[in-house]
């Protein structure tokens, strides 16, 4: 799932200052960069594929800091421009950051600002949206980053609007990813933008990858805790609510427990997680009966009521929602991909199922009857009056 949002007027009306141009592409390197999210935009951008049918761009690899850059591995690497080749580019794109927890360098910084300033599209891929933001270009805009560092994210730069459910949020002139693969989405989503469905899915055919992929990041969610809120009073509130899933509670609930009022609690726990506390309980139960439907023979019925829904319609809807398939589907599909003697549990003497062996964890299952892509324009939070779920109260 991509989020397209309506950029602002001034944003979709800025043009390129006389000295840029649209095809030249800047990727900024950093020293301790990961290899792989480098590699993305290198690969992209980067390769003369015209004859497949992929408009060409020129590449600048710029360093953002003084050489020689250390990425993983232990390699080194030169890049043959610095800071002064973004001035010509249209696109500058910042792949990866070294450290969630270390300011970038003012002078990329303000380079990513003076690019800005003149019209030039900034992404961010993957850890790269904590460059953005240090730059200030994420303030009140969505964006999204690794589901593990949204957390971060959120805390940090309280003005962004961080969606740890997105692969990619494309904000007009700001665009930032999710992690790794979703690196590669975002990039075919700019190739498709610039240069139409034909180029881009050509341009996936020669990558061998999908030219869209369906969902988001709800299906790679754990339930372990950010890092940050394990001294926090609130963890105590959240680790609770993990270990009781399977009870019918609601926010207010929660709220109760942490001795807050529910606005409070709301803002605390978006701070803390960089999710609205309603959305993250779904999330944990839909996780929940994804590892019941994998791990268990009990009925869709039976894992709705064993996850806090209200009712199986309920179960059915989120889980569609969130994983692009239903319960059912989704159960068939995993056991399909399982060796055969794995695949049907055991019944005990006393006739009840027993669980099923836990496994390797799932890879992301395609969607039952896929719907094509459909790009959004504006960000489409879950209604607050959404039947089925405990905590969701009409509107007033």
């Amino acid at each position: 799932m991509s989020h397209d949002s309506a950029a602002a007027p001034e944003a979709a009306a800025r043009k390129l200052s006389g000295r840029r141009r649209k095809e030249i592409v800047a990727v900024l390197l950093f020293s301790g960069g990961p290899i792989f999210e480098s590699s993305i935009p290198l690969s992209v951008f980067g390769i003369d594929r015209q004859d497949a049918g992929v408009p060409r761009y020129r590449l600048l690899v710029c360093a953002g800091e003084e050489g020689p850059l250390r990425t993983t591995g232990g390699l080194e690497l030169t890049a043959p421009q610095g800071l002064e080749a973004i001035s010509r580019a249209g696109t500058v794109v910042v792949p990866a950051w070294r450290s969630i927890t270390s300011p970038p360098p003012e002078e990329a910084l303000d380079a990513l600002r003076r690019a800005h300033e003149e019209g030039a599209r900034i992404v961010g891929l993957c850890t790269g949206a904590f460059v953005l933001a240090a730059a200030g270009l994420l303030d009140g805009r969505p964006a999204t980053t690794h589901w593990m560092y949204a957390p971060t994210l959120a805390k940090r730069y309280p003005s962004v609007h961080v969606d740890p459910r997105e692969l990619f949020v494309d904000d007009g002139d700001v665009l930032t990813s999710a992690g790794t693969a979703a690196g590669i989405d975002l990039c075919l989503h700019i190739v498709r933008t610039d240069h139409g469905n034909e180029a881009a899915g050509a341009l996936a055919r020669r990558l061998v990858v999908p030219p869209r992929r369906s969902g988001g990041q709800e299906r790679y969610l754990d339930r372990s805790l950010p890092e940050e809120i394990g001294a926090d009073p609130l963890a105590e509130v959240v680790a609770w609510a993990l270990e009781h899933l399977h009870e019918q509670f609601d926010v207010e609930t929660l709220a109760a427990r942490a001795y807050m009022s529910r606005r409070t609690f709301d803002r605390r726990f978006r701070s803390l997680t960089g999710s609205a506390p309603l959305q993250w309980l779904i999330t944990q139960r839909v996780l929940q009966a994804q590892r019941l439907l994998e791990t268990s023979d009990y009925s869709v019925d039976e894992v709705a009521g064993r996850c806090g829904f209200r009712s199986p319609v309920a179960l059915r809807g989120h889980f569609r929602r969130q994983l692009g398939s239903s319960p059912a589907a989704y159960r068939a599909a995993y056991r399909a991909r399982r060796p055969q003697g794995d695949r049907q549990p055991e019944p005990d003497p006393a006739g009840a199922s027993r669980p099923l062996p836990l496994s390797d964890p799932p890879t992301a299952l395609p969607p039952e009857n896929a719907v094509p892509f459909q790009t959004r324009r504006t960000a489409t939070p879950m209604p607050a009056g959404a039947a089925g779920v405990p905590g969701q109260r009409s509107a007033p």
